[in-house]
């Protein structure tokens, strides 16, 4: 396993993170811990979680994905093995949007995120976390799939300086170590640091945005406050949902597999990254590559990428993308997969 510091942190992060949002909805809590015992043994030590989960977020299931971490850690005592991280709920502001956690009133602001720190802590059962995040920002923004900004006049939102002041105190208080944000854009990148810097609030060490061979948006903007500020991604969605591993390719729908199952990500579906990514699985296999192993190693290989979050339903999936740290694409392939994207450039935003 290769390690990265997270952020401008000395934690060292494994290139690797488990993300857990199937665990209570496709995966049972005999087969979550089976994962998190494996990726353990296998050098990953960063489990990404958060309140909301699992995905889809219904209420009879929210907050199972954390309660089944909690089990595994109250069981195996293993707390300092693994770098924790969590998310609190942003606002409900399209229909996308969870409106079942504490009834809606989800904003970025003290009562609600003391209210969701301390539930997460519980269902944990730990007493910190060592990375909170904003899983969304409290105002409607380029988030979730949206191919512009909105340019929407918000009733009320939550003044990013505010959220870094019930943040500061979750820090002070022990109970958070680090603070990062979530789909969040470089206007919003701009202004977390922006207080840190001027009101010595914490700075957020990393933000946890999609990154994919379906999704590059990333470099255009975000990327250069990873290089010149220091804040790392947690790439999430590296497969696109697992769009890229092959397995939709000319209309299939595996029995059981995400896509079959739900149809709220079917930004990965559309006309243009289904050319795409048939595209790309054939390069894949030209070069005697799984489709599913060169595009984590893509992501892998990015300098602003900190932790690959990789997300499994079965035990084959997940050894196959752990072991993509071992592959390393060549400048023929590299140049293959930039010609491909700038024909269908970012197709699944």
């Amino acid at each position: 396993m290769e390690y990265r510091k997270l952020g401008r942190t000395d934690l060292e992060v494994s290139l690797i993170g488990l993300g857990t949002m199937t665990w209570g909805e496709q995966n049972t809590e005999a087969e979550a811990h089976e994962q998190i015992d494996y990726a353990l043994s296998r050098g990953v030590n960063l489990v990404d979680t958060a309140e909301m989960y699992p995905v889809p977020p219904k209420p009879e299931t929210q907050g199972r994905t954390e309660s089944y971490i909690g089990s595994w850690l109250q069981k195996t005592g293993r707390r300092k093995d693994i770098i924790l991280a969590s998310k609190a709920s942003g606002p409900v502001t399209d229909p996308k949007r969870p409106g079942h956690i504490r009834a809606g009133q989800t904003h970025l602001d003290r009562r609600n995120l003391t209210e969701a720190l301390d539930a997460s802590l519980k269902r944990l059962q730990t007493d910190y976390l060592d990375l909170y995040q904003m899983h969304w920002p409290d105002r409607t923004t380029t988030t979730f799939g949206r191919p512009g900004y909105p340019w929407k006049e918000d009733a009320y939102t939550v003044p990013i300086e505010e959220t870094l002041e019930v943040l500061q105190d979750f820090v002070k208080a022990g109970k958070v170590r680090y603070i990062g944000v979530s789909n969040e854009t470089p206007w919003g990148v701009a202004q977390y640091l922006k207080y840190a810097e001027t009101r010595g609030l914490p700075r957020i060490v990393s933000i946890q945005n999609p990154y994919s061979l379906l999704n590059r948006s990333y470099e255009n903007g975000l990327s250069e406050f990873s290089h010149l500020d220091g804040v790392g991604l947690l790439a999430y969605s590296p497969l696109g949902m697992g769009v890229l591993s092959g397995k939709y390719v000319n209309g299939a729908r595996p029995e059981g597999a995400r896509m079959t199952l739900f149809t709220r990500f079917d930004r990965y579906m559309k006309t243009q990254a289904e050319l795409a990514t048939a595209e790309y699985v054939q390069l894949a296999r030209d070069h005697g590559l799984s489709p599913a192993s060169m595009a984590l190693a893509f992501v892998n290989q990015q300098p602003f990428v900190n932790s690959n979050l990789i997300g499994a339903t079965t035990m084959q999936q997940l050894k196959e993308n752990i072991d993509s740290v071992e592959v390393k694409l060549k400048k023929e392939v590299l140049d293959a997969i930039q010609a491909i994207h700038m024909r269908y450039p970012n197709p699944a935003p």
